[in-house]
């Protein structure tokens, strides 16, 4: 099993989000799941990263071929995969994952976890996604898309798959039992 960690490639603000990255690294490697991550040293990225690597644990990273120019690439993965464009970046991460997890970061973060999202909502896959809330990171996101289901732009049922929790291991423990459903988007094309 892999799953893909989407993550910062800032450190952020709290020492707290540092730590996480950490702690969710370390729980992968001894769980002997592989990290698929965007191939990055820098950031929550390389903390995560280095995390597993430190305790034996696979780490492969996708890395679009204008950042890995940039000099940003992690040189001591297990594997590291250079690709053309991020939309490759992110179909290979898609293709080699079992689940999807965010951390704390900014737009490419919630960019990527929101696409795998709607891939579940669209039935493109059935595989977990959740968000690590450390330090109540992701608190004003739920609040938000509990009103987007208010106002019927989103289904409960689709809602309720992502995962939030701000412990590392209870995260992992619910991305792992996780059984997603599919429920068509647009009513009038569920399945006979």
């Amino acid at each position: 099993m892999r799953i893909c960690v989407y993550a910062g490639s800032s450190m952020g603000s709290r020492p707290e989000y540092r730590a996480a990255a950490a702690a969710l690294g370390e729980l992968l490697a001894a769980e002997g799941i592989g990290l698929v991550y965007g191939g990055g040293s820098v950031g929550l990225m390389g903390t995560l990263a280095n995390a597993v690597l430190a305790k034996g644990g696979e780490v492969i990273g996708v890395i679009p071929e204008a950042l890995h120019a940039v000099g940003v690439a992690h040189d001591g993965l297990s594997e590291l995969r250079v690709v053309r464009t991020m939309h490759e970046r992110k179909a290979a991460m898609a293709e080699l994952s079992s689940a999807f997890i965010a951390l704390p970061g900014g737009l490419g973060t919630f960019e990527e976890v929101f696409e795998a999202w709607t891939w579940s909502q669209l039935g493109v896959h059935a595989k977990p996604i959740a968000c690590l809330n450390t330090g109540g990171f992701y608190d004003k996101l739920t609040q938000f898309l509990d009103h987007v289901v208010a106002e019927d732009f989103l289904k409960p049922v689709h809602r309720n798959v992502l995962i939030v929790e701000a412990d590392p291991a209870k995260l992992l423990s619910a991305v792992c039992r996780a059984k997603i459903p599919f429920v068509p988007k647009w009513k009038g094309l569920e399945k006979a």
